[in-house]
């Protein structure tokens, strides 16, 4: 009897290792096939989109689907450009008063103006400007510096507005695509001579389309065109309230 429970015993344990070894296995390979299962989803799902896009854009015929694509195109080219040149242009206007000042109190005018050469971005520049006139007088450094600073507004604000074209342009073509496609739906029921369903639908449907299309170029043109503006308007701000320090700066230098 001892025996028999030792065995019976034993086979208990053997039993329990073998569960505890089987149920993390079975655990890991279920959420292996889950997430396998997961990414073909998604994958699947990306490529009816894209089909799905593909097959409206062709619908909605090359003439003016083709003009819009190549507005948005232009369009994102211009924006990340500027995106990218206005982000350069953005600089620590706090520090650079403060290394200005400085510059100013330890080695004058022309370590100042060295500063400032070795400084990127156009509140730079327009300090250069200022403190390049410095030695005609303050009144002289105030205008080279509001001057130099409407110039560097100027380029921060270059090819913007091509963007506002492009945001005006696109759903302007979609509506024409709108207008030609319903005249050609209208043809299509003169010629047959009878009102039928089927006649309408695919003049509605290519005039919708080009309609949709042009409003989503319209509406991601927008988005890209609001965040530059903010932009160039922090900058310019940044730049005002920069140069009104320089002068203030320099106006306590002459005392």
């Amino acid at each position: 009897m001892k025996k028999l429970f030792i065995a019976l015993t034993f086979l208990g344990f053997m039993a329990t290792a073998n569960a505890s070894t089987v149920l993390p296995n079975l655990s890991t390979s279920v959420a292996a096939t889950s997430v396998q299962d997961m990414e073909e989803e998604a994958t699947a799902e990306s490529a009816s989109f894209t089909q799905e896009l593909k097959k409206r854009f062709i619908e909605g015929g090359p003439g003016f689907m083709g003009i819009v694509l190549i507005c948005l195109i232009l369009g994102l080219a211009i924006a990340i450009e500027r995106i990218i040149f206005l982000n350069l242009a953005t600089t620590n206007t706090k520090k650079l008063t403060e290394g200005v000042e400085e510059a100013l109190s330890s080695g004058g005018v022309e370590a100042a103006k060295e500063y400032c050469r070795n400084t990127k971005g156009p509140v730079a520049s327009i300090f250069y400007q200022g403190l390049d006139r410095v030695d005609e007088g303050v009144e002289s450094a105030e205008k080279a510096v509001v001057a130099y600073g409407g110039v560097q507004m100027g380029q921060l604000e270059k090819n913007v507005s091509w963007i506002s074209l492009f945001i005006a342009l696109a759903p302007m073509l979609g509506f024409m695509g709108t207008v030609i496609g319903m005249i050609q739906a209208f043809d299509k029921i003169e010629a047959a001579g009878d009102m039928q369903p089927s006649l309408v639908a695919g003049g509605i449907k290519v005039a919708l389309l080009t309609t949709v299309f042009g409003l989503i170029v319209a509406i991601i043109l927008q988005v890209f065109y609001n965040y530059i503006v903010a932009k160039i308007d922090s900058i310019v701000n940044d730049m005002e309230d920069a140069s009104i320090t320089l002068i203030d700066i320099l106006v306590a230098q002459k005392k």
